[in-house]
């Protein structure tokens, strides 16, 4: 594809020759001829001077001899033109031969149902989705249009998914809350959860995370949120829109996560909490309690990330603090040491 072909896919102005090919997307420091790569910042700028791209993503302030896509977000036209150039392999439609759909199923237009998948009675799969190998779809399911279920992904019963929704492999979505109620005698009986999990729109969910079903009603992750690998989400929570929860975060159940937030590794949520739009919980915080929105917060118990900066800062010098401060009591008239 030449530059100015692709400029017209994206929306995006051209600077310098648009005749040039470009055929994929490369890192700047392995493109060569053929490859069209980006720079995300002016901290990149200085490797344009040695990178053998074909052509490069900029910011229009950014200037550069070799020809151009201009771009206010280099990073997301960097992804975009990565779409275009070198698109995933899309399985043709059809449901494989060891493959078991249920006589009830319902399948849309274009669907692929992969090698030993399974497709529970009454489910409803929506066009051009995509079922890989050994994904299991139990019944009363529903997944909406263009959505994709990588290899190994097990949806429970009743549980639905939206449209463009990308499940990576291992991932279990509904299986049962942890919710259990002790006797008199301290043993534990088992609380039925009959809930299901609601996935909106364009939600990716991460490799061998698991979310749990509600034990009544639902668990809710909102349009556009995306959560990494290895994340648990307990029974009855609720996540907003486009908010991200990275790996091995853990959220309690039945706790409210609101909108745009921003919960780093290993984060963990304990449950009946709600913590409000735009947080931001920077890696390994603990979060017990309600946050308000908008505040960035650290640490174990959560506090302000400012205020856990300079505590943590003060961390390495607590045992020579100590010394000194017993120095300073045995000086103190009274202490018997004067």
């Amino acid at each position: 594809m030449i530059l100015r072909e692709l400029a017209a896919r994206l929306g995006c102005p051209v600077r310098g020759d648009d005749a040039v090919e470009v055929v994929r997307v490369a890192p700047i420091d392995h493109a060569g001829p053929g490859a069209l790569t980006f720079v995300a910042g002016p901290k990149w700028a200085s490797r344009l001077k040695t990178t053998r791209a074909s052509a490069v993503i900029v910011a229009p302030s950014l200037e550069t001899p070799l020809p151009s896509l201009l771009s206010d977000n280099p990073y997301l036209t960097f992804a975009r033109a990565l779409a275009v150039l070198q698109p995933p392999p899309v399985p043709p439609p059809g449901v494989h031969p060891s493959a078991v759909v249920h006589e009830t199923a319902v399948l849309g237009e274009g669907v692929h149902v992969g090698p030993l998948a399974v497709v529970g009675a009454r489910a409803r799969v929506g066009a051009r989705s995509v079922l890989r190998a050994r994904v299991v779809v139990h019944e009363d399911v529903e997944v909406g249009e263009d959505s994709l279920l990588h290899s190994g992904v097990v949806v429970r019963e009743g549980c639905r998914l939206g449209d463009r929704v990308i499940v990576q492999d291992g991932a279990v979505i509904g299986s049962d809350g942890f919710g259990f109620a002790r006797d008199g005698e301290g043993r534990y009986h088992k609380i039925p959860q009959v809930g299901i999990v609601v996935i909106e729109d364009d939600v990716e969910i991460g490799a061998l995370t698991a979310i749990d079903r509600a034990a009544l009603g639902e668990t809710r992750i909102g349009r556009g949120s995306k959560l990494d690998n290895l994340v648990q989400i307990g029974h009855s929570v609720t996540i907003g829109k486009d908010t991200v929860l990275a790996g091995q975060v853990g959220v309690a159940g039945s706790s409210r996560i609101g909108s745009r937030v921003t919960l780093a590794g290993q984060v963990g949520v304990a449950g009946h909490i709600e913590i409000g739009d735009g947080v931001v919980a920077t890696a390994q915080t603990g979060i017990p309690s309600d946050v308000e929105p908008g505040t960035v917060v650290s640490g174990y118990p959560a506090i302000p990330n400012r205020e856990w900066l300079k505590s943590s800062a003060v961390f390495p010098r607590l045992p020579e603090l100590l010394k000194r401060l017993r120095a300073l009591e045995r000086r103190l008239p009274g202490s018997g040491e004067e």
